[in-house]
């Protein structure tokens, strides 16, 4: 299963103080005062230049610069000030993104960071309105307002990123348990070949597979999807992996196990939200797949000759209605097909150009690598749907599963 890499910015800092500190030691060597200011700089230039790219750079200029504005202004409606005049426009605008900031912090953040606004706008004010009108003691206070904004809006900066630094933290730690909740590696049995790969949008997500033993030949596999992303969603993914494993525990198979699991669901997520969720019980040795889609996408089953079936719903999304029954359906997978399961990150990655990847693309693709080992298909498709995205980023979690039978 391929999985992103962690970020190493602590090892980095880690090496660096390191090594920082074995140059300081070496003082009492009689190093030439040159010689340790010019290890202090390649020190200095390895920690802000290892590992930076040219991509990175235009990511950093353009997609999270935009993403960034786009978060702070997700709730300012800009497009009903366009009407106005530009002298009204342009202030109308400042004042809405000013309010909108403000309410992302905490009330006391929120005081100083109105003062800080204040603070340099009543600088700009004594240096360039009333410059022409007032001696040269008006600027100099002029200066010492725009310090004191600066400084207010610096010690904000530090806060938030203190919090934010916290909080990668614990996401990094919630991210290698949730990795550590489903398969690391591929099944096989009787032949039989099964891969899995999840790359969450953010650092955890809310898309699930399981690769559950249920008999010496039957294996149950699970593909699903929280609505929503980040935390909240990872959090119901962890419940629905438990619930799903505990019924299955208690003995519960096919259309009773996934009745019970929405009965259990209903009563426990929010009213907002719902899973899509594909189950399916498959026999290792005759290809015999027993499956209940509820509301996930329809997998694709390519068949040994190029041809195309898929597995369409059989019965409503998970969590919604608690008086659901669901129904299953049949179909083998013969020898030479593969399934892919698929959640929709996929199909609904979007460029920058607003166009969708979908599911003609997903189809043109398997067409023309039927061929291709499992891995390389999965970790082909991935690479197809991000060059396709450029330099937009996937804004929901991506997840597949690839079933594949002997020839």
């Amino acid at each position: 299963m391929a999985k992103d890499e962690p970020s190493n910015f602590s090892k980095r800092m880690a090496d660096f103080s390191t090594r920082f500190e074995e140059r300081g030691r070496a003082r009492t060597h009689k190093i030439p005062s040159g010689g340790v200011l010019r290890t202090i700089m390649r020190d200095l230039r390895d920690l802000f230049t290892k590992d930076v790219t040219r991509e990175g750079l235009r990511d950093l200029v353009k997609r999270d610069a935009q993403e960034t504005f786009r978060f702070y202004t997700r709730t300012v409606d800009l497009e009903s000030l366009e009407k106005l005049p530009w002298f009204r426009r342009y202030p109308a605008a400042a004042w809405k993104v000013f309010v909108a900031l403000a309410h992302r912090l905490s009330p006391p953040r929120r005081i100083a960071f109105a003062l800080s606004v204040f603070s340099g706008v009543m600088g700009l004010v004594l240096l360039f309105v009333f410059r022409a009108q007032h001696s040269g003691d008006d600027r100099s206070s002029g200066m010492g307002w725009l310090l004191i904004s600066f400084a207010g809006l610096f010690m904000l900066l530090l806060m938030e990123l203190r919090d934010k630094l916290d909080l990668k933290g614990d996401l990094e730690i919630a991210r290698e348990i949730q990795f550590g909740l489903i398969p690391s590696e591929p099944f096989s049995s009787d032949g039989t070949l099964i891969h899995g790969y999840m790359r969450p949008a953010n650092t955890v997500g809310g898309d699930y597979y399981d690769i559950i033993k249920l008999d010496e030949n039957l294996v149950g596999v699970v593909v699903g999807d929280v609505a929503g992303k980040g935390i909240p969603a990872a959090l119901l993914m962890a419940l629905l992996l438990g619930s799903l494993r505990t019924l299955i525990s208690a003995g519960l198979r096919g259309s009773e196990l996934i009745t019970k699991l929405n009965k259990y669901l209903c009563a426990s997520i929010p009213a907002n939200r719902l899973v899509t969720l594909f189950y399916g019980e498959l026999d290792t040795r005759t290809g015999n797949l027993r499956y209940i889609n509820g509301g996930h996408n329809p997998p694709f089953l390519l068949r040994h000759e190029q041809s195309f079936e898929r597995l369409p719903a059989t019965a409503m999304v998970l969590g919604v209605d608690s008086n659901i029954d669901y129904e299953a359906g049949e179909i083998t997978i013969r020898s030479g097909d593969s399934l892919l399961l698929f959640t929709d990150g996929l199909t609904e990655a979007f460029n920058a150009q607003d166009e969708e990847y979908g599911e003609e693309r997903l189809a043109s693709f398997l067409r023309s690598h039927s061929r291709s080992l499992p891995t390389d298909l999965i970790n082909g498709l991935v690479e197809d749907a991000l060059a396709f995205c450029g330099a937009a980023r996937p804004t929901d979690d991506i997840t597949m599963m690839l079933i594949t039978r002997p020839t």
